[in-house]
């Protein structure tokens, strides 16, 4: 065959091939075995467990809510004049936001306290005649008849002069309708009729609606279940909550639960909650749905380790605890309360212990590691190499694969399966091929024998080149081919 024509030992598979397959095979090398190469020790990033006092929370969704939202709306009728703020406004109490015109409630009320003065001055004289009644009644110049009838319309006349303050007040309070001033600190929304329109007291809409912004409220449920926990905490302090954003992890604000509803739901099986908060920022707006975060309780001394380093497997919950050695030890463990960065362990650990927190590629119990630096929370640090847990892939000889030096090892063992001589891709071009017919030449005088077998175990380009040369100075076929 071809292949027993190409090999100096007649026909046996040349000795560099079979060196490659053997580091190919070889159980434990290369990139799938646990040898060679690969056998060092697995990049990891490990942090060190630790004692923290960890809150307990429950997590629920709730509602802003305004602690006080009024509608501006007009008392009396009328054209409205002006409007005295602006979209969007911060008010105050007692601000002026709109006038009316007060021209008929004025005349309504200088008529009122005409009318009072009229009914003071006829007062005035009945009582001048009470007097001069009462005196001749002791004579015999007048009756008693005539001075009790005269007492009656003093009284009657001072009742009318109450009346007629009463409508002066009346007309008083209807004229100070025609200015509208706000009755909350807030912020006015968008105005709902402009300057000019004929207002009435009955409409349906008003001028403009005022929320109060600062504090603000939140309504949001718990279950049944949770509601022994919360009153007990109530019982002992102010309870903290936290709004916090869609991502569950800016905190937009912080207050304290104000009171919880003295009923169940039977239909949700849930208990609504009301809280307040500062709201100084102004992240908090009426009408906006936020997670909410309540305190109800603390886990003092409590064992933490990042959640990166809790690993499932068929036993249970798991850690890779670092040894003194540089090795690693499956530890299971019973994990507690559990966040997105910080897992509680009740079992299994005990601080200053490490634990891997990233690599875990290659990792199994009684591997040894190499420890990158790392924060807190199990990432590495800032500048650090990542621990990917994978080495550099390497050959039979220990030195780093190429970027082709694979692709020329499949087309060496492709070439022995077919029968024809390996080629090396790596060369230049050779000289003209010699013909079928022709004898192989023999081996250059000081020419090692080996020097004309191919190069199939992907050995260092100077070790290549040089049995390159020597094949095409003998005119071995593989070389001539």
């Amino acid at each position: 065959s071809a292949q027993a024509a190409n090999s100096p030992d007649g026909g046996a598979p040349p000795a560099g091939r079979r060196a490659g397959q053997a580091g190919d095979a070889a159980p434990g090398s290369g990139r799938f075995g646990r040898g060679g190469a690969d056998n060092g020790p697995i990049p990891v990033v490990a942090v060190a467990a630790r004692y923290e006092d960890v809150p307990i929370t429950v997590d629920a969704v709730g509602t802003i809510q305004a602690l006080n939202t009024v509608t501006i709306r007009s008392q009396v009728d009328g054209r409205l004049l002006e409007l005295d703020f602006k979209d969007g406004q911060d008010v105050k109490r007692g601000d002026v936001l709109a006038r009316i015109d007060p021209v008929t409630y004025q005349a309504q009320y200088d008529q009122a306290i005409a009318k009072k003065a009229q009914d003071e001055a006829q007062l005035a004289n009945a009582r001048v005649d009470l007097e001069r009644y009462t005196k001749l009644a002791t004579t015999e110049y007048g009756s008693r008849q005539q001075a009790d009838t005269q007492k009656a319309l003093v009284a009657q006349l001072e009742a009318q002069t109450k009346v007629d303050q009463g409508v002066i007040d009346n007309d008083l309070a209807i004229l100070g309708y025609t200015t509208i001033k706000s009755p909350i600190d807030g912020r006015t929304g968008i105005r709902l009729v402009d300057a000019g329109n004929i207002i009435h007291a009955a409409d349906a809409t008003g001028l403009v609606v005022i929320t109060q912004l600062q504090p603000i409220a939140m309504i949001f449920n718990l279950p049944q279940q949770q509601l022994g926990a919360l009153n007990a905490a109530m019982a002992k302090a102010a309870v903290a909550v936290e709004a916090l954003d869609a991502d569950n992890t800016t905190v937009l604000d912080k207050g304290t639960i104000e009171v919880v509803d003295n009923q169940v739901d039977q239909t949700t099986g849930t208990v609504k909650v009301k809280a307040t908060f500062a709201n100084s920022d102004r992240h908090l707006w009426p009408g906006q749905f936020v997670n909410v975060r309540i305190f109800v309780a603390t886990l003092p001394h409590a064992v933490v380790v990042p959640t990166a380093a809790v690993q499932r497997g068929p036993n249970g919950p798991y850690c890779y605890v670092v040894n003194e050695d540089g090795s690693v030890k499956l530890t299971l463990i019973s994990v507690g309360r559990q966040d997105e960065t910080s897992a509680v362990v009740k079992s299994g650990l005990e601080p200053p212990t490490l634990v891997v927190t990233t690599g875990f590629a290659r990792l199994t119990d009684g591997a040894h590691v190499t420890m990158a630096p790392a924060d807190q929370s199990g990432a590495p640090a800032a500048g650090a190499p990542p621990a990917t847990g994978e080495a550099t892939p390497s050959d039979a000889s220990g030195q780093p694969r190429g970027p082709d030096g694979g692709e020329r090892r499949r087309r060496g063992r492709s070439q022995q399966q077919s029968g024809s001589a390996p080629v090396d891709t790596g060369a230049p071009a050779p000289p003209a091929a010699a013909t079928a017919t022709d004898p192989p030449p023999a081996p250059a005088a000081g020419t090692d024998a080996s020097a004309s077998e191919p190069a199939g175990a992907n050995p260092p380009n100077e070790e290549r080149r040089r049995r390159w040369r020597a094949r095409q100075q003998s005119g071995a076929p593989a070389a001539t081919q």
